[in-house]
């Protein structure tokens, strides 16, 4: 068992020596459509983390942080959101609780759009207090797997969307009892190449959903999840045979 909210104090001082990395999911609760879970970016997140330590050796799964920097979909119900200052005092206080207990390699397995400048910030804090902790992180998996596909994997929009095409059908994948597809439907946005428009939700779908997730499938999710996984397996695999020794050898420190 790798699944630290399953662990009894037993099992973890019997088998603590085994464990010298964690992952933790971040998540959110917000809308996703009218067919998703509000917790569809802490699922997936979690859920990739458990079965990447399933095939990884020595990787605690830490509990997910369930709800992340919201604000921009809070023109639909029901967001809960947290401040980005304190959902980065809370990564910088669980990672400080890791180092704590003796680990030093963290990875965070992000699921939400809105968690990604708060996990740098908190990221790069936590460095420059523990210079000798590794930290890395996966920010958007739905841009990793698209690139990881073929580029014919998707019809709409590369498959990208907050609960379009790409999610929806990792959802189908993951967790199908949770997803009412007959109520599915998107807006592909015109959103121009090359610039980022800093928009709230609102401004780009009357639905609570991006892209086109009536075209989700769950042939499609578990390609993504297989591409996925195997994408972290093989990061963790690499890091553990260099000891995780990124720097150049070059390099004076």
């Amino acid at each position: 068992m790798s699944i630290l909210q399953k662990m009894t104090g037993n099992q973890y001082h019997k088998n603590k020596h085994e464990y010298d990395k964690a992952i933790i999911a971040v998540g959110s609760c917000e809308n996703h459509g009218y067919h998703l879970p509000f917790g569809t970016d802490t699922f997936v997140s979690n859920i990739l983390a458990e079965k990447v330590a399933e095939r990884v050796k020595g990787l605690l799964v830490l509990p997910p942080v369930n709800v992340g920097v919201s604000e921009h979909y809070a023109y639909f119900p029901f967001t809960v959101t947290l401040q980005p200052e304190t959902l980065i005092a809370v990564l910088k206080d669980i990672m400080r609780s890791v180092i704590k207990n003796g680990m030093k390699k963290i990875f965070i397995m992000n699921g939400h759009d809105g968690n990604i400048a708060p996990i740098e910030i908190a990221s790069r804090s936590i460095k420059m207090e523990f210079p000798e902790v590794r930290i890395a992180s996966l920010d958007a998996w739905w841009v990793t797997a698209g690139n990881l596909l073929p580029p014919d994997t998707f019809e709409v929009w590369n498959g990208l969307g907050h609960a379009g095409e790409g999610e929806t059908s990792m959802g189908l994948a993951l967790f199908p009892e949770l997803i009412e597809m007959e109520y599915a439907r998107g807006v592909v946005p015109n959103l121009p190449d090359g610039v980022e428009i800093k928009w709230n939700f609102a401004e780009l779908t009357d639905c609570g959903a991006t892209g086109d997730p009536t075209k989700g499938t769950v042939e499609k999710g578990r390609m993504m999840e297989d591409v996925l996984v195997n994408r972290l397996v093989k990061f963790f695999e690499e890091m553990d045979a260099c000891d995780w020794r990124y720097n150049s050898q070059q390099s004076a420190l």
